[in-house]
């Protein structure tokens, strides 16, 4: 007799798709090897809705080949509670109707301390992808989520060591916890050689920009706490016009600081304001470039996987690993200390970092082999 058993992917943001493409592809090559046990494998992507814009999520699927979600929820933006409110009556009929064996949540966001709950109250099975990462800043949404989502979960997947020594702190039995690498790293490396294999070309902005500058900056800049308040952004981008004018910057702008600057007088400057750009796009100027300055979580592991300078404005880090061992500057919000670190840099006088232990691009085989053998 075949049984069957159905696990729910869910993805809230951009970023997550990255996370959750190679899970999907390894338990699509292990469908075979269950059918031979009597066990039909299901997989179900879930998209919460919680950031959406139609171009740019064609674009992330196209880009990643992964097909696109089967369950869309539509939940939209909103306050903190409502958002998770919304998600988790939506994702409430979601376990109803489908029933599966296990949910897997991955990252910080929203969706994933909603889905995460909602789960557990059913008596659903529940695994975090990126477990343990920790700023220990509470005013953080993310790491509210991330503390929350953890002390529930059934299976705990960390990135880095740090991750296995703080949810081994806050009781989480060892029994729970795998070191099994990075899946953002897996993408990356799964869509270089793709990228390089079938001669990629950028979009036509994004390469006149790299030929037209032989050293050139990337810039993330999006989170509430430098972009929201004038008093706490102005100087970061007063920080970032002075260092334009000693290497030129490739800006793709989130909307929320998009709104806070004006654009033309970026675009007169040497700095290119964008659209945000599609994950290849993305991928391509990051790698070409010699720095990234960043307020981003993932482009932290992603520069340090690959070799580039990272400077991130923010007072601390969830990913210490890439501070401690990588590429990654971890430099505050000051101007004085973006402009001469950035400066430093330039100069030749950046650190080299090695990559960390198991960020070989198999993370998600591993996560996959420990969530059938349960």
């Amino acid at each position: 007799m075949i049984k069957s058993m159905t696990i729910l992917l869910v993805a809230g943001a951009r970023p997550n798709f990255m996370k959750i493409a190679p899970i999907y592809f390894a338990l699509e090559s292990k469908k075979t090897f269950m059918r031979s046990k009597n066990i039909e494998l299901r997989i179900v992507i879930v998209h919460t809705g919680q950031h959406y814009d139609v171009n740019m999520s064609d674009i992330f699927f196209r880009d990643l080949e992964i097909p696109k979600p089967d369950i869309y929820l539509g939940t939209g933006s909103g306050s903190h509670a409502e958002q998770t409110g919304k998600i988790m009556i939506a994702f409430e009929k979601v376990l109803l109707d489908t029933q599966p064996d296990w949910v897997i949540v991955v990252g910080d966001v929203n969706s994933t301390v909603a889905c995460s709950l909602t789960s557990k109250k059913l008596g659903v099975k529940v695994a975090h992808v990126e477990a343990g990462l920790r700023s220990f800043d509470m005013t953080m949404p993310e790491e509210v989520n991330r503390k929350v989502t953890d002390s529930i979960c059934d299976l705990l997947f960390v990135t880095e060591e740090s991750g296995i020594t703080n949810l081994r702190n806050e009781g989480i039995p060892t029994k729970q916890i795998f070191h099994v690498g990075n899946v953002m790293i897996d993408s990356l490396l799964k869509n270089l050689a793709k990228m390089e294999k079938n001669g990629f070309q950028p979009s036509p902005a994004i390469k006149e920009f790299i030929i037209k500058h032989n050293k050139y900056a990337v810039l993330t800049l999006h989170r509430p706490s430098n972009v929201d308040s004038p008093e706490h952004f102005f100087p970061i981008w007063e920080a970032i016009r002075q260092v334009s004018q000693k290497i030129p910057i490739l800006f793709p702008a989130h909307p929320r600081t998009l709104s806070k600057i004006n654009k033309n007088e970026g675009n007169n400057g040497n700095i290119m304001i964008t659209e945000p750009l599609g994950y290849h796009d993305m991928l391509f100027a990051i790698k070409n470039s010699k720095i990234v300055i960043t307020d981003s979580g993932g482009l932290q592991e992603e520069t340090t996987a690959l070799g580039i300078h990272c400077v991130t404005i923010r007072e601390n880090t969830e990913r210490p690993i890439t501070v401690e061992i990588g590429t990654n500057y971890l430099i505050g919000t000051k101007f004085d200390m973006i402009v001469s670190t950035v400066e430093n840099i330039i100069a030749g006088k950046g650190k080299n970092g090695i990559v960390p232990p198991l960020w070989d691009g198999r993370a998600a085989e591993r996560i996959v082999d420990i969530l059938i053998s349960q």
